[in-house]
């Protein structure tokens, strides 16, 4: 993988300086020791802090921040980024179950489905870009549960004025406290743009090799020694799991990139642009099992957990996906109404096995694939407080794909944001809803799935008194995972389709009381399903609250943070973990929740470096054992924890 990284950032910086230099920014040439001086700077002046701009696919433009803030801390974590609404398994690098079910975005076009291993998979929109006056390093490191460790370290310098390159890996590896828990994963990120001096062509790229490697165990098979209170338990890896040797592993590679040319040689009141973007990706998901049987301790008890295999050992599934999409357009600019842009969309995929099954006297294909053609029309206004966009596609081959999706914002001055979007789609199902095969006999499917219809509106407003923002979505044909099995011991999963409309409300406010040193930080989400059976099970109510002192110590030389965090969400019925899947299911026989979760943490800033120490869930020896992440994943116990982040301006 490294090999092929070397040649694609030899061929991205030799095709970018074969083009007519072009600038992606302002202000970013260093100026000579005279033209500092005719600017009022003296001689040695350094780079200012927004010269180092950190931009999106969509130019949506932030700074390098080495700021202590207390949202820092919510992102100090293994996805690096604030993780209200999603409860962590007990190890680093396993899944998350979904507490708010406002998080998951909505796209028409179909995925490759295995969910719950996405959850740190790095998205095309999920990749940031560079430009900077001087070369920046930032360093991340934290440790993990028992032995391992997670860093992230990250590299950015512009080897010309308007040419840049970022080069980053992120890795972990956690053993975890439960039998065969281990986690092991690791995202490379290379990253380039470039624009011309006249500003008339610009190209933005990336290439991604990331991959996921989970021993998994199914689960604790007997939660009553885990709620017992027994000291022999308290070594978490006595308690006996439903599976001792199996694992999965992800893997997937990306080649991105996204440029335009301008028709007209200057920048004018009324441009004309073509557009392109190109976006390939490999991934493939595999199971593997050498021992099928689970023997009951004590017992001469077995089972298998996943029901009749057609093999008794060394079970392995594969599944594999392939997707190339090609998006070209042109647009017309106006600077003062906005610009008009038509575009053809070409979605190409295959999701495959080696070989098709007979089962039951049914044919279970060995592939999926499919050409998408779409049509489209995209707005884009921005103009003193008012900014959107307004986008239309629509399938021009036989699928019934479609989406309309309207966004405004208004700034009404630097304290005050209000924004609306309005999303409505026809979206083709997930591939692993429709095909699925394994050596386990009941998880072999092919299904003709109809599509999914949402309407999704939402509304923020971002003031100095409150941020808060407001979510309702109304759902058709939902697909999800179900369990169908009559025996708890033997779990036994398939896709469903819900034949009636779900209706989903969220209601979520954010406020920050001050009080000289001290501050409490405030997060609250209310939520509300309308259905007639249990399908989409979310927990009411979320809250987190952090209180803490900010200050200085050692002549001011070191700026810190230290205080509590709650976190609290209610009972209900939580979807359960398939690691053969790799999916979440719908189960309605237990309920997790109302159990605090109080963490201790103790942050400092010296320079340039943040460094962050915290005893995690310090409250679980003496609140009971009552603490899931899933029906039958335990939540962590009492951890404390250290790391740091470090930057450097060079």
């Amino acid at each position: 993988m490294m090999k092929r990284c070397y040649i694609l950032l030899l061929l991205v910086a030799v095709s970018a300086f074969a083009q007519q230099p072009k600038p992606m920014g302002e202000g970013l040439k260093k100026m000579t020791k005279e033209e500092r001086k005719a600017a009022g700077q003296t001689p040695d002046a350094k780079a200012t802090i927004d010269m180092y701009r950190v931009f999106t696919i969509d130019n949506d433009t932030t700074y390098i921040d080495t700021s202590l803030t207390i949202q820092k801390d919510y992102r100090f974590n293994y996805l690096r980024r604030d993780n209200f609404g999603l409860l962590p398994f007990a190890n680093d690098g396993q899944p998350y179950n979904t507490l708010d079910f406002g998080l998951d975005g909505f796209s028409p076009f179909p995925q490759f489905g295995m969910r719950a291993k996405h959850f740190n998979y790095i998205r095309p929109e999920q990749m940031r870009y560079y430009q900077v006056a001087t070369p920046l390093t930032e360093l991340y490191f934290k440790t993990t549960i028992k032995q391992g460790q997670s860093v992230d370290a990250f590299l950015t310098l512009n080897l010309h004025e308007r040419l840049n390159i970022s080069v980053a890996y992120r890795g972990l590896r956690s053993v975890g406290r439960y039998e065969n828990a281990m986690s092991s994963t690791g995202n490379f990120r290379f990253t380039s743009n470039y624009q011309t001096k006249s500003g008339r062509y610009f190209l933005k790229a990336h290439f991604t090799g990331q991959d996921f490697f989970n021993m998994e165990n199914g689960g604790v098979l007997n939660l009553e020694d885990f709620e017992s209170g027994d000291p022999a338990f308290d070594e978490r890896g006595r308690l006996q799991v439903y599976l001792t040797d199996a694992q999965s592993t992800m893997k997937g590679n990306r080649y991105f990139f996204d440029h335009g040319f301008r028709v007209n040689g200057s920048d004018r009141q009324n441009n004309l642009w073509l557009l392109h973007q190109f976006n390939y990706e490999h991934e493939f998901f595999e199971y593997y099992q050498p021992t099928l049987r689970t023997d009951v301790v004590n017992s001469n008890d077995d089972f298998q957990r996943f029901g009749e295999s057609y093999v008794a050992s060394r079970l392995r599934d594969k599944s594999r996906y392939n997707r190339m999409y090609n998006k070209v357009g042109v647009a017309y600019e106006n600077k003062s109404l906005g610009q008009v842009q038509f575009f053809i969309e070409d979605f190409n995929y295959n999701y495959f096995y080696q070989t098709a099954i007979v089962q039951n006297g049914e044919v279970i294909p060995s592939s999926l694939n499919a050409r998408i053609e779409n049509f489209g029309g995209q707005y884009t206004y921005k103009k003193g407080s008012w900014s959107g966009t307004a986008l239309l596609r629509n399938a021009i081959t036989n699928q019934r794909l479609s989406e309309i999706d309207v966004k405004a914002d208004y700034q009404l001055n630097d304290d005050y944001l209000f924004a609306f979007r309005l999303q409505k789609l026809n979206r083709l199902p997930n591939h692993n809803f429709n095909l699925f095969q394994s050596d386990y006999i009941a998880y072999n499917w092919f299904n003709d799935f109809k599509n999914e219809k949402i309407t999704h509106f939402e509304a923020t407003a971002d003031t100095p008194w409150i941020n808060a923002s407001l979510q309702a979505t109304v759902l058709d044909d939902y697909l999800y995972f179900d369990d169908v099995s009559t025996d708890d011991r033997v779990l036994l999963v398939s896709p469903k389709q819900y034949g009636k409309t779900i209706k989903y409300l969220s209601v979520k406010a954010s406020k920050e009381f001050r009080l000289g040193h001290f501050a409490l930080d405030n997060t609250v989400l209310y939520q509300q399903v309308g259905q007639d059976d249990p399908v989409l099970n979310v927990p009411k109510l979320l809250t987190r609250n952090t209180l803490y002192y900010s200050g200085t110590l050692f002549k001011k030389a070191m700026f810190i943070q230290t205080g509590f965090t709650f976190q609290y969400f209610s009972k209900y019925k939580a979807n359960d973990f398939n690691p053969l899947l790799g999916e979440f299911y719908v189960q309605t026989k237990r309920e997790i929740g109302d159990f605090p979760l109080v963490d201790f943490f103790f942050n400092a800033k010296v320079r340039q470096t943040r460094i962050y120490l915290k005893a995690e869930h310090f409250n679980s020896p003496f609140t009971g054992n009552k603490f899931y992440s899933a029906p039958n994943y335990p939540y962590k116990d009492f951890l404390v924890r250290f790391g740091l982040v470090w930057t450097f301006f060079q």
